[in-house]
């Protein structure tokens, strides 16, 4: 960390009310020496920025005072930039759109070495090209008053179509926005199945926040909301090649029970999961790397499947 951003850091730390800090808690905090922060005081004040100090807490910043928003690093913009540029590659138009909005705002303000810095990496850094570039960009969910109902803890209503084409109204108590299998959803309880259930947004239309309040008996455990699985899932075990285990762990829409390693070039892997059929189309990326075990209604479908496609 060079002295321009240690300052930065060390200002945005004292302007939190009642956050006083010592030297020696400073110098501990940065890893530098009690000179180092007695010369980054002294550059504070150069600078006009009205550093106070206690006998007992220490030093602080005058009650009241602000540092100017958007003071950024090289390296957090960059950061802005990785996180602005996946928001972009998403299905979702609305989601593009507000991140472009995002974007202009922050050029606008920056210095003149900084905006230059961000419209460099603009195009340069690019976050999942084949949603980028292969997809084209659909209207649907409004992700920002499905947040907002989160936020609320209010229920919510909106027009539903499932993977079938059937549609009707459906009323949730919404819990949490999750992005996975290149798209994002809306996990929460519904009123018409009674449980936890996955939406996905660019099936949603005319969202409405409704003025009921939900509560829930205890906090939300959200990994075990996005892998919950019940009485409706079945037991899946593979026989994995060893150098596809990770690309199947990171992508996996299921959470891992176990691996089981039988010889030094397969693992055995176990999950739970409730929809034979969209894991058996899932699981074909993986070619013959995969080895399906077990339940043997998911061998069947695999054989059903290939059958069928050697059909067409």
């Amino acid at each position: 960390m060079n002295s321009s951003e240690r300052r930065l850091k060390l200002m945005l730390l004292l302007q939190q009310p009642g956050n006083n800090k010592t030297v020696n808690e400073l110098a501990e905090h940065f890893g530098v020496s009690r000179r180092t922060i007695f010369r980054d005081f002294n550059a504070l004040q150069e600078i006009n920025v009205p550093v106070t100090w206690d006998r007992y807490s220490g030093y602080g910043l005058i009650d009241g005072y602000k540092i100017p928003p958007l003071m950024f690093t090289s390296k957090e913009l960059a950061t802005i930039m990785v996180g602005l540029n996946f928001v972009k590659s998403q299905v979702d138009a609305g989601l593009v759109e507000d991140a472009k909005g995002v974007e202009v705002k922050i050029k606008n303000v920056l210095p003149d070495d900084l905006k230059e810095f961000m419209v460099s990496l603009e195009g340069r850094t690019i976050v999942d090209p084949y949603l980028k570039f292969g997809g084209e960009k659909k209207k649907g969910g409004n992700w920002y008053l499905i947040s907002s109902a989160i936020a609320q803890k209010k229920r919510m209503q909106f027009r539903y179509t499932t993977k079938s084409g059937e549609t009707d109204i459906r009323k949730i108590d919404p819990y949490v926005l999750v992005f996975y299998d290149d798209h994002w959803n809306v996990i929460g309880r519904s009123h018409l199945r009674g449980d936890n259930r996955n939406f996905i947004l660019e099936n949603i239309e005319e969202v409405k926040i409704l003025e009921e309040k939900y509560t829930v008996k205890e906090e939300i455990d959200i990994e075990r909301l996005i892998y919950d699985s019940d009485e409706r899932s079945d037991l899946i075990i593979l026989a994995v090649e060893m150098d596809e285990v990770r690309r199947l762990e990171t992508n996996l829409p299921a959470k891992i029970i176990k691996k089981t390693p039988l010889n030094n070039e397969i693992i055995k892997v176990e999950f739970k999961f409730d929809n034979l059929d969209f894991i058996n189309e899932w699981l074909l990326q993986f070619g013959k790397k995969i080895k399906i075990e077990s339940p043997k209604s998911l061998i069947d479908k695999r054989q059903a499947l290939l059958k069928e496609m050697l059909k067409q």
